[in-house]
């Protein structure tokens, strides 16, 4: 076997992100357009940016920040997480990235060998954060067929039946892949089951401005409870790296994990990225959720292209910057089927066997304005039109 046999086990067995093989087929298809990757189409503020660029010159920009984030950012997202998501008991980290925020915490709160829980469709850099530390007893929960919802009665059985209890579950609201928002009622329970079977719960809440349809996005908060959240996708932050950590300021240590694991992965998030969220964080919720709102029109937009799958094969989009739709049944090799979108039809896709769940896609409607996702609709629209009538033709 040579050198390779000699690489670590959890890397070698921790699937290939899907991201970067999707990003290398719509580099080799030509002229491709996107829904695949999640992203919106906005940058940030232009008077944060503008405030940003005047700290380039600040000799403390280069230098090392405090590992748990600056204390202007951190103060104004206590007060951010009182005010607008009602965490009153929670403190918080900065990190470089919501996924950053995720394996920081899988790193406190998981030895290899524990057992976790998902429900599929998951989001798939957090299946691949327990494999690659080691996590490899990954429980997957189904979602209700109907609504994609986690099916909390399942979850329940299997806190209550699974020895040793499973360390952690975690659910992403409202959900990447789906888009499926889970209602209080529901977060609320599963956070009780946790609790009482003695699981930590780890809700992230990337999307939380991304609601339609009135519905309104909702935290849960305990002791056995930790939410995630991140500045790429709201304020158009891709690129700049910044999420959070909102940890029970009253479980005795919690702190101080967290920050050796910090400090052993980036020391600190980019100090120039925090102080971008904050001047963005000036601008408030309303500078988010004003863009969002023309993203209902973008999933307008890809709902109408994805009609030849049939009215019950789509679903999700009540939140985040995704549909979810089922392919025709013959088509469980979806990545067969994305790879041949990309080349024939030139729109690319994930693949939903990365969330899980083979057979059926994952659309985001966020990268592109209305004009570009006009465009990339009518591609995808040809395309699953000729796959139901005719198969995939070369």
């Amino acid at each position: 076997m040579g050198s390779y046999g000699k690489l670590a086990k959890r890397a070698l067995e921790t699937e290939m992100p899907v991201m970067v093989q999707i990003q290398e087929l719509a580099r080799g298809a030509k002229n491709a357009m996107s829904l695949a990757q999640g992203v919106v189409y906005w940058q940030p503020p232009k008077q944060a940016l503008k405030k940003v660029k005047e700290l380039v010159w600040e000799p403390s920009i280069s230098r090392y920040g405090a590992d748990e984030g600056i204390s202007e950012l951190r103060e104004a997202l206590t007060l951010k997480l009182q005010k607008e998501n009602k965490l009153l008991k929670s403190s918080v980290m900065v990190t470089a990235g919501a996924n950053q925020a995720f394996v920081n915490l899988v790193l406190a709160l998981c030895d290899a060998g524990d057992s976790v829980v998902m429900f599929a469709p998951y989001y798939f850099n957090a299946y691949m954060s327990f494999q690659m530390t080691g996590v490899t007893n990954i429980l997957v929960g189904p979602c209700n067929p109907n609504t994609l919802h986690p099916d909390a009665e399942w979850l329940e059985r299997t806190l209550s039946e699974t020895r040793p209890v499973p360390k952690v579950v975690t659910v992403v609201n409202p959900g990447n892949p789906t888009g499926t928002y889970i209602p209080e009622a529901l977060l609320k329970r599963i956070s009780e089951i946790c609790r009482d079977a003695g699981s930590w719960l780890i809700v992230d809440n990337t999307y939380e401005y991304f609601m339609y349809d009135g519905l309104q996005h909702s935290c849960v908060e305990g002791d056995h409870v930790v939410n995630i959240f991140s500045f790429s996708k709201a304020y158009g932050m891709m690129g700049w790296r910044v999420g959070y950590i909102a940890y029970p300021s009253e479980v005795e240590g919690f702190a101080t994990q967290l920050l050796k694991i910090q400090d052993n992965i980036p020391i600190c998030a980019s100090l120039l990225s925090q102080y971008l969220a904050l001047y963005s964080l000036e601008m408030g919720p309303e500078w988010v959720t004003e863009r969002v709102k023309d993203l209902v029109r973008n999933r307008e937009i890809i709902l109408e292209a994805l009609s030849p799958l049939g009215e019950d094969a789509v679903k999700g989009g009540e939140g985040a910057i995704y549909l979810w739709a089922k392919l025709p049944d013959k088509y469980l090799d979806d990545f067969k089927v994305v790879r041949w979108l990309a080349t024939r039809h030139g729109v690319v896709l994930i693949p939903g066997g990365a969330c899980g769940c083979p057979g059926h896609i994952r659309i985001s409607f966020g990268g592109l304005v209305e004009a570009d996702c006009k465009a990339a609709a009518e591609r995808l629209r040809r395309g699953l039109e000729e796959l139901v009538n005719h198969g995939m033709m070369e």
